[in-house]
């Protein structure tokens, strides 16, 4: 980690694919992480973690059981720890998320869309 200032847009120009969170920056034990989404992810927990969204352009929507949550260009929504969820777009979505450090991007759920987290040059 570096202590110098990151701009969110050129971190987020050098992420190559969605579902790929980058490292923006760390706060105590929590990354910042900026990331690129398209499409639909895996449905997933984090069983002992609340998962922050904010999203920086596009249209996010994130699938519950019981119901979505739409969100689109600055808007915020937490994902309660151990609640099963499912980010879909319909297009690039580039959003901004905190989690503590650590935390998976499939939580619970695993397989091929896991994604360590990457560091920006």
């Amino acid at each position: 980690m570096t202590d110098d200032v990151r701009n969110i847009l050129t971190a987020l120009s050098a992420v190559p694919e969605p579902w790929q969170p980058h490292r923006l920056a760390s706060v105590n034990d929590y990354d910042v992480k900026v990331v690129k989404l398209d499409g639909e992810f895996v449905w997933h927990t984090h069983p002992d973690t609340d998962e922050l969204f904010l999203v920086l352009s596009g249209r996010l929507t994130i699938q519950l059981r019981d119901r979505d949550v739409v969100l689109g260009p600055h808007d915020v929504f937490v994902v309660p720890k151990g609640v099963e969820h499912c980010p879909r777009t319909d297009g690039e979505v580039q959003a901004l998320l905190i989690e503590p450090r650590g935390t998976v991007n499939t939580g619970d759920a695993g397989g091929d869309r896991t994604s360590p987290l990457q560091e920006l040059d």
